[in-house]
């Protein structure tokens, strides 16, 4: 397969009163291109910490990313002149075919610019086209978001919900990126404008070969639209698998909880219910992350913190209680010690 992003060992903390926040715990993945790779988890768990070091607005503590083999944050030179020339080409580049997609379209958008102005801005700044090809590429990508070309010469808070986030949809594209980052783009929307969201999403990553990070805590949404998705929780994916793979054999407690939320069934099993709420990632527990909340916690859960490990073909998990039996027949069945 052809990597388009590879994260490795990311971690991310801040400094708040002498104390340490965690906010990321060594997170690897890698993205394929022309997939759709999903990041679920709670509110707070780091899911929009990773799409904002990908996108280049936060740096991580250590680790690094890279896109198509080429490190995004390699800041070495011999000199400063030097350094700030190349830095900028690349940044340029990087920004060229990389763009993000923001939860909230009456924020992400400027509420003082017309949506012309909205959309061929991205433009002005990495090509040098003349006035009538600036407006015909904006007639082509309205057209491409199911917008008419009427709304050029309105403002933001004279379109609805769903129109602004196909203006940001629109806005993203018109580079001809590579790569989007979309960060909870249904989370303000009616349920059913977000399904024509998603299928307008669908329709693009087909005809514009576009590769997709979708973060959510939205399974049934994750469900739909993913190739592969990623546990997160307390800044530590808990388990990792291609989508299918996932909704029909989730393995860890965490990720069982999730779908049972989602879900009216899972496998006519008895429904996971967690204890006591999130801890502070200020005082983190010192063995699992998951430990103060599993029904299925053991000793080893408190003492020690969990690898994440491929326990069949493709499928993460970091829990201790998870195991792989060898069937008869010498074939590879995933079970968990404790469900």
């Amino acid at each position: 397969m052809n990597k388009i992003i590879s994260c490795k060992n990311l971690k991310k903390s801040f400094f708040i009163k002498n104390k340490t926040l965690n906010v990321l715990n060594d997170i690897s993945f890698d993205i394929e291109k022309g997939e759709t790779t999903s990041i679920v988890g709670e509110s707070g768990s780091g899911k929009s910490t990773i799409a904002n070091i990908i996108a280049g607005l936060l740096k991580p503590t250590s680790g690094n990313v890279f896109f198509e083999n080429s490190s995004i944050f390699n800041n070495t030179s011999v000199d400063k002149a030097s350094f700030d020339k190349a830095s900028f080409n690349r940044t340029k580049i990087f920004r060229k075919n990389i763009q993000m997609i923001f939860q909230d379209p009456y924020l992400s958008l400027n509420p003082k610019m017309r949506i012309l102005e909205i959309i061929l801005e991205p433009l002005k700044i990495h090509e040098k086209f003349s006035k009538e090809k600036l407006l015909k590429l904006a007639d082509e990508i309205l057209e491409k978001v199911n917008l008419s070309v009427f709304i050029k010469n309105r403002f933001p808070h004279q379109l609805s919900g769903g129109q602004k986030q196909r203006v940001a949809i629109a806005r993203a594209i018109i580079l001809n990126p590579k790569f989007i980052i979309l960060d909870e783009p249904l989370s303000s929307l009616d349920v059913s404008i977000g399904a024509g969201i998603i299928n307008l999403l669908t329709d693009l990553q087909k005809n514009l070969d576009l590769t997709y990070l979708f973060i959510s805590h939205d399974l049934k949404v994750i469900k739909y639209i993913s190739d592969y998705v990623s546990v997160i929780y307390m800044g530590k994916f808990l388990e990792k698998a291609p989508t299918k793979k996932l909704f029909s054999n989730p393995l860890h407690p965490y990720t069982q909880a999730l779908i049972d939320s989602s879900f009216t069934f899972r496998n006519n099993q008895t429904k996971i219910l967690l204890n006591n709420e999130t801890p502070s990632l200020l005082d983190p527990p010192k063995g699992c992350l998951f430990s103060t909340r599993c029904p299925f916690a053991k000793k080893i859960c408190f003492d020690a913190r969990p690898d994440l490990k491929e326990i069949e073909k493709d499928h993460f998990v970091a829990c201790h209680l998870v195991k792989t039996a060898l069937t008869s027949l010498g074939s590879s069945k995933t079970t968990s010690s404790s469900l």
